[in-house]
C-alpha cells in the first residue's frame, strides 16, 4: 500500500512515463495491492482546472469518476483527525494540500510516491 502525492495521482493515471523508474514500478503494485490519494489531492486538482493552470482533458468530476472506475485507488477522505495531525505538525510548510498529503500518511502509515522536494526533505518514507 502507498498514498500517491498529488502529481504522482496525475501521472499514474495520465502519463506514467513521468514518474522514475522507482515509483513506476511501485504504481505498478497498484492494481495487486492498492494504493490510496488524500481527497485533498482532488480538490487541488480541481482548483488548477478551475484556475486554467491544468488540463487534462476533462472535468474533476470525470476525471473522479474515471478514477473509481479504476478500482485500485482509494479516496481517504479528510477527517478531523487528519486536519488535527496536519496542524500539529512541527514543519514550517503553509501549502494545505502537502501537509494534508503528509498527514495522511503519517496517521495511515504509508509512504508517499512524490517527486516533490518539500516533501522529501520532510517525510521519511518516500517512494521516488
Amino acid at each position: 500500500m502507498r498514498l500517491l502525492d498529488t502529481c504522482a495521482l496525475l501521472w499514474y493515471s495520465l502519463d506514467d512515463k513521468k514518474l522514475s523508474a522507482k515509483a513506476k514500478l511501485e504504481c505498478e503494485k497498484i492494481p495487486r495491492t492498492g494504493g490510496f490519494v488524500s481527497a485533498i489531492s482532488i480538490w487541488e486538482i480541481g482548483i488548477k482546472i478551475k484556475n486554467g493552470k491544468l488540463d487534462i482533458g476533462t472535468n474533476i468530476a470525470d476525471y473522479v469518476k474515471r478514477l473509481r472506475k479504476m478500482g485500485t485507488i482509494k479516496i481517504i477522505p479528510v477527517d478531523e483527525n487528519i486536519w488535527l495531525k496536519n496542524l500539529a505538525l512541527d514543519w514550517d510548510h503553509r501549502d494545505p494540500a502537502d501537509r494534508t498529503i503528509v498527514a495522511t500518511a503519517i496517521l495511515k502509515n504509508l509512504p508517499i510516491i512524490t517527486s516533490d522536494k518539500i516533501i522529501l526533505s520532510y517525510y521519511d518514507n518516500i517512494i521516488w
